[in-house]
């Protein structure tokens, strides 16, 4: 996620970090040589090409700029419902451990490791939605009796929120967990169950990839026609006009690209390591140790 303080309107108009612009800068340098070399051949070889006029590209265009906008609503509608998991996570795993240490009797060993269960959950989390192995901080944090058959599972936070289920289980059995108090623990732990199905059904479900296709053949075929349309109306202003709505269009596709998949890497994505290192402090915190790990700062202005 990009973070970066309020800009001057005028410094604005000329960030780089943060923008897409790196992403698209290729295309937009070969669309405005292809606009150049228009203007070159209606200039000297106007036989060479067909005389069109603007009002069609005037036509797609709105209709394109209409397309646009609603894939990068329902791009940005994928993202926000995945911050919006995530939030719903860090304010889950709060009333659970709070529940847990208001109600419940426990030493202060048990007390720690089903935190710690709760903070390795959310690592797992995370590690499942961006592919990639349990850390071996996280993998300190889970029970020892069970940590083997946690690492060779597939989805590692299901087994974390069972072993959470089973440490109740236990003292249930101990008699320190009455039938009543069981089931307030166990709705909490399907919230958390309910926040991770919700993200593993975003990243598992893309943007349809046939809509995507014709969105971006679309875009480029309107920008590499463009300059036919506009050359026998604005001359040599051809390649400025084309360069500034070309970027429009495919500024616009780039970023909804970023946006529909929210727990990638990409720097307008979530930042899920900021955001699994704030639960596991405020969780601790909690349990009355030091708000560790401190969360991260941006680099270069963005916050993984």
């Amino acid at each position: 996620m990009i973070i970066r303080p309020k800009l001057h309107w005028l410094r604005m108009l000329f960030v780089w970090r943060g923008s897409v612009v790196s992403r698209i800068l290729p295309q937009l340098i070969i669309l405005v040589t292809t606009s150049a070399i228009v203007v070159a051949v209606n200039a000297f070889w106007p036989a060479l090409l067909h005389d069109l006029t603007p009002v069609p590209f005037t036509l797609l265009g709105i209709a394109l700029a209409i397309f646009l906008s609603f894939r990068n609503s329902v791009s940005y509608d994928r993202f926000w419902e995945g911050r919006r998991l995530w939030g719903s996570m860090l304010n889950d795993t709060r009333s659970l451990v709070r529940l847990y240490l208001s109600a419940l009797d426990t030493d202060k060993t048990a007390k720690q490791q089903f935190v710690y269960t709760l903070i390795a959950f959310v690592h797992a989390v995370n590690a499942q939605l961006r592919m990639r192995a349990l850390t071996e901080h996280a993998q300190a944090l889970i029970r020892p009796q069970i940590k083997s058959t946690i690492l060779q599972a597939r989805f590692k936070p299901v087994m974390i929120l069972s072993d959470a289920a089973l440490q109740l289980a236990e003292l249930r059995k101990q008699g320190l967990v009455c039938s009543i108090l069981f089931t307030a623990f166990d709705r909490q732990l399907s919230l958390l169950n309910e926040d991770l199905g919700g993200c593993e059904r975003l990243a598992s479900t893309p943007v349809p990839f046939a809509y995507s296709v014709i969105l971006h053949r679309t875009v480029y075929l309107y920008s590499f026609l463009l300059p036919f349309g506009l050359v026998n109306t604005v001359g040599l202003m051809t390649p400025l006009i084309v360069a500034f709505v070309s970027y429009t269009f495919l500024a616009i596709e780039a970023l909804a690209e970023e946006l529909q998949e929210p727990f990638g890497m990409e720097p307008n994505d979530l930042p899920l390591d900021a955001m699994t290192i704030t639960i596991e402090a405020t969780l601790r915190e909690m349990l009355g140790e030091p708000a560790y790990p401190q969360p991260p700062e941006p680099v270069n202005c963005v916050l993984t």
